[in-house]
């Protein structure tokens, strides 16, 4: 794996567009870095930038992020909800992949010390970067860049690891370091006194009793949304995540009458600190990464190829796999995500509100079956590997048969279940047809069409494998549980045609 590191610089700047840009430009001119996010926030006058990059491109990057900001903004002239010291304010490096948190710190020691020569600019080092221990630049930025005049270079916490002992006369001051992915999460309350944002925040805090662990807070008022904010970085989302960090600042504001008015998270986020809030939100302890469909179809010849124009050359090849079984699973999940697509258009519109529960839940039932297709289509192709293992056995081994048998039923029993959740997919393209949004019935029809080409293709695969299968009472089950599904789909197409062709 190539080495990635993931960087979130934060400027001093939230109101002119024009500067950010610029600062933007000069990072993303570093060739091997890409932009992934970039946020503005007029109140707190402060953006944050999220790139990724190798380890020197993401250095030299930084560094060019730095020196624009160094000439752009003026701290003099710099007003906002959001304390700063430093025109650039914070530089984190972030593992993503390939690369150890030690490494991301020898980028941010070796950046400091550019940062700090080349430019002028007092440096603090922090988290994982520092020698000191300093875990954060919340005491140092305390003072803020006007106090930070007086005391940097004298006050034992103001001692900057590189560069001069006093800060720069426009771009002030500057925090380096290298951490865990940290998630900056805000909670607005339905509320304009400050004094309240400030008490919730000062109690939450993980450095309060009782507060939250991994959890930083402040209280601001936000004159442009006319609330306040308890705004929070979560520095470890493992030990406190977004629910819980919601539920604290719910219930604190709840005792004083005060609900929310929303909550917002600022950059980006892991995808597992999503995961884990949606199972901490649900309780769902039992819930699995890969139960999200994005992992399941990555596992799958699909999403291993990268993308559709190499899976249908896969499938065009001489290679047995992915074959006929994983385009008739493909097939039902395409339907499954019309019928989904459907059910989203009919609940979104007005016109259709005594359906909006049942489409709702039926979205949610489609979602569940187009997961298991995916995973039928990885499925299909490890039954037919079962199959050519089993032949490989050699021919006086004493197993071999059985092997063979066990194989061919299994080659036999995924088809099938292929064709069970097919015709699941049609029975509700028929309600999709019959209630949904009629710009959509189209759709609708589209469905029913794919999630019948599904049936009949995974038919054809478990007929291949029932002729070879010995057992008679087994093959008669597959048979007749086969001949059911086609009965009651060839039933169910003519009903949603009729319907689409009638409109």
């Amino acid at each position: 794996m190539s080495q990635l590191v993931e960087c979130v610089p934060n400027f001093s700047e939230g109101r002119r567009a024009e500067v950010v840009d610029e600062i933007v430009r000069c990072i993303v001119s570093v060739p091997g870095v890409a932009l992934l996010d970039r946020e503005m926030d007029a109140d707190h006058n402060r953006c944050v930038i999220t790139f990724a990059g190798e380890p020197e491109a993401a250095l030299e990057a930084n560094f060019q992020g730095v020196a624009a900001a160094a000439r752009l903004i003026d701290l003099n002239e710099h007003q906002g909800e959001h304390p700063r010291m430093g025109a650039t304010d914070v530089v984190p490096f972030i593992p993503l992949g390939g690369i150890t948190l030690e490494e991301c710190a020898d980028l941010a020691r070796r950046l400091a010390e550019r940062v700090g020569n080349e430019l002028e600019i007092p440096v603090f080092l922090y988290g994982a970067a520092s020698p000191s221990g300093r875990k954060s630049v919340s005491k140092v930025r305390k003072g803020q860049f006007e106090g930070l005049k007086e005391t940097l270079g004298s006050n034992p916490d103001h001692i900057p690891d590189h560069g001069p002992h006093r800060v720069h006369p426009t771009a002030g001051a500057t925090g380096i370091g290298a951490r865990f992915f940290l998630i900056a999460y805000n909670v607005n309350l339905k509320s304009q006194d400050l004094k309240l944002a400030k008490g919730i925040a000062k109690k939450i805090r993980a450095s309060s009793p009782g507060g939250l662990p991994r959890v930083q807070s402040l209280g601001f008022d936000l004159k442009e949304k006319n609330c306040v904010q308890v705004s929070m970085n979560l520095t470890d989302y493992r030990v406190t995540g977004l629910v819980e960090a919601y539920q604290a600042v719910e219930k604190e504001a709840a005792a004083e009458g005060v609900g929310i008015e929303e909550s917002e998270i600022v950059g980006l986020v892991p995808d597992e600190a999503v995961r884990r809030s949606c199972v901490s939100a649900l309780q769902a302890k039992e819930f699995q990464s890969d139960q999200i469909i994005e992992r399941r179809l990555e596992k799958t010849p699909l999403g291993e190829r990268g993308g559709i124009d190499e899976f249908l050359g896969a499938v065009a090849s001489k290679a047995p796999t992915p074959g006929g079984g994983t385009v008739s699973a493909l097939s039902g999940a395409l339907a499954a995500s019309l019928v989904e697509m459907v059910c989203n258009l009919t609940t979104g519109s007005k016109k259709y509100a005594e359906v909006k529960e049942e489409f709702a839940a039926l979205a949610g039932s489609m979602a569940g079956t187009r997961a298991r297709l995916v995973g039928l289509m990885d499925e299909d192709a490890e039954a037919f590997d079962k199959v050519m293992a089993s032949f490989k056995i050699p021919k006086d081994a004493p197993e071999r048969k059985a092997k063979i048998q066990e194989a061919m039923i299994g080659a036999a029993e995924t088809p099938l279940e292929t064709a069970r959740q097919c015709l699941e997919v049609l029975r509700q393209s028929l309600v999709a047809a019959g209630k949904g949004n009629k710009n959509a019935l189209s759709d609708a029809g589209t469905a029913a069409a794919l999630a019948r080409a599904g049936i009949r293709g995974a038919a054809y695969n478990v007929r291949i494998n029932v002729a070879s299968i010995k057992d008679e009472s087994t093959g008669s089950r597959l048979r007749d549980a086969l001949e059911k599904i086609e009965s009651e789909a060839v039933s169910l197409d003519r009903e949603v045609s009729a319907k689409v062709a009638g409109n």
